[in-house]
């Protein structure tokens, strides 16, 4: 079997915050005036990726890692993970305000929901003058503290909120209160995961003149009250692999592409490449295969010695 790099068709999701740029910035192929998330790999049930090109078009990737687990995977990913794929991929438009929310660690979301938890990264693509986030807590807090600000509708007061600018890199554990604010767009890694603790919706309602509903009870003790430093400072060296995050989840690299670079992996674990700026190739096999802008690849782990050619800016994902 001749492995090869992989496409997936995006799965796409309409959100109450989410709008076009999906479309006019990512030309992903949307036709909904409020789509905010572009699912680019996925094993979550029910939002299983399907391959998009080559040899495999129409075959999910679950179809392939119970075929091919070790080929797939890596052989450490597989010996970790089974045959489960560990990482999701997305882009997001916020066209609104997201919902302040947070995510349980493993143990909580294995014992209330049988999941893994969600440590996730973002990087900022693009973002609209004065776009911020929010992130933590100002001071240090505590359970009655935020329950209080919250049933005054003051919370807001106590999060830390930070103005962002593309190419800024945020790096969530577990237990952080966070939300991706208005007028950006996102490129997001995270343990394969859909577990979220809505906390505060800005009193928002849907098309139904419905709120959504909050998870504040759940949320409780799985909230990092401490302040936390979430924002990465990485170098920019051309033509290299410079970390942003290594954590035990996913390490994640920056590339600034500028003509060729030689890869080689060593088979431990799969390979994952979004394109955050410009256009590249990959070569392999002597083929060429030309990616932009929004797209995301997944290398198999059987996939390596291959070469990246073109002017882009790039994440470069794997497991360590």
């Amino acid at each position: 079997m001749k492995f090869y790099p992989l496409q997936f068709d995006p799965i796409l999701k309409e959100r109450i915050w989410g709008g076009e740029k999906l479309k006019t910035v990512l030309h992903k192929p949307i036709t909904s005036k409020i789509t905010g998330e572009s699912w680019e790999l996925s094993t979550v049930e029910g939002d299983v990726s399907v391959i998009a090109n080559g040899d495999w078009k129409g075959k999910s990737l679950t179809d392939i890692i119970n075929e091919f687990p070790n080929e797939i995977l890596g052989i450490a990913v597989h010996t970790q993970f089974g045959k489960q794929f560990p990482l999701l991929f997305k882009y997001l438009d916020a066209r609104e305000d997201l919902s302040i929310q947070v995510h349980p660690n493993d143990e909580l979301a294995k014992k209330r929901h049988n999941s893994f938890g969600k440590t996730e990264m973002w990087y900022i693509m693009q973002a609209d003058d004065d776009a911020r986030i929010i992130v933590g807590f100002k001071e240090k807090s505590n359970a009655n503290d935020y329950l209080e600000n919250l049933k005054n509708k003051t919370v807001l007061s106590i999060l830390d909120d930070v103005k962002v600018k593309s190419g800024d890199v945020f790096f969530l554990e577990t237990g952080t209160v966070h939300a991706i604010g208005a007028g950006l767009v996102v490129a997001e890694i995270q343990q394969t995961s859909d577990i979220t603790y809505r906390l505060y919706d800005f009193e928002r309602i849907d098309a139904s003149g419905n709120t959504r509903e909050l998870h504040v009870d759940l949320a409780l003790d799985a909230i990092n009250y401490n302040v936390v430093e979430t924002q990465k400072e990485y170098t920019k060296k051309v033509n290299e692999s410079n970390t942003v995050v290594d954590c035990p989840y996913f390490t994640t690299n920056f590339i600034p592409l500028d003509g060729a670079i030689t890869v080689s992996k060593s088979g431990k674990s799969f390979t994952v490449y979004m394109c955050v700026e410009g256009t590249f190739e990959i070569e392999y096999n002597n083929s060429k295969l030309q990616y932009k802008r929004g797209d995301t690849v997944l290398i198999p782990a059987a996939m390596n010695a291959f070469v990246l050619q073109g002017k882009a800016s790039l994440l470069e994902v794997f497991i360590s």
